[in-house]
């Protein structure tokens, strides 16, 4: 019980802290594609941490710890590299048009995968956190540790989910905002990017 509060916990915390996900999500439900938006949202995190948990099973003690610092510059330019593309393509076009682009639709869920990838916050987790659970399961029993990866799986999608929706609800509150709400969403981008190039290069050696 102790384990699955705890990765419930942690996946709730994960699941409200605005990301890249969440803003690429945004965007989708700005244009009335929720299945598209909860595809972003669940899907890339769900294989992304499929191969991450198989690479800490087995490889743990051979990834470098510092790595969080190196994909933090990698999600940083990305983000920012994303953002403007989006910005630049989208600038002049209807809301019926961006419905029926397949490259931003195809960009968003590329981009989607990338950001998971690049997200400093995705290794330190599984370095950090859910690697000496891993270990734990190794010496104790792996089913003494999946109440834990289970609670945050629920955690995690389920407030990732919930605080998507309530962005987009309160933009819908007011008319003007939600017209601009992916202007908005892509400018974040750029600025979540500048971020995690600020974090990794601050970020103590």
């Amino acid at each position: 019980m102790r384990l699955l509060l705890l990765g419930a916990g942690m996946g709730i915390v994960g699941g409200l802290v605005p990301s890249p996900l969440h803003l690429i999500s945004l965007t989708q439900v700005a244009l009335n594609r929720w299945r598209r938006a909860l595809f972003i949202l669940t899907g890339p995190p769900l294989l992304i941490d499929g191969i991450l948990l198989f690479v800490t099973l087995f490889f743990f003690r051979y990834v470098p710890h510092n790595i969080a610092q190196g994909v933090a510059y990698a999600g940083g330019v990305i983000l920012i590299l994303f953002g403007s593309y989006l910005l630049w393509n989208t600038r002049g076009k209807s809301r019926e048009e961006m419905q029926k682009s397949a490259s931003l639709n195809y960009a968003s869920v590329v981009a989607a995968s990338l950001t998971e990838v690049t997200a400093p916050g995705t290794w330190i987790y599984w370095l950090t956190i859910a690697g000496p659970i891993l270990a734990r399961g190794h010496r104790e029993g792996y089913w003494h540790v999946v109440p834990f990866f289970a609670g945050g799986l629920f955690g995690y999608y389920g407030a990732a989910i919930l605080s998507v929706w309530l962005l987009a609800w309160g933009s819908s509150l007011h008319k003007q905002f939600k017209q601009r709400l992916i202007l908005v969403a892509n400018v974040l981008l750029i600025v979540l990017g500048v971020c995690y190039l600020l974090n990794a290069h601050f970020r103590p050696r």
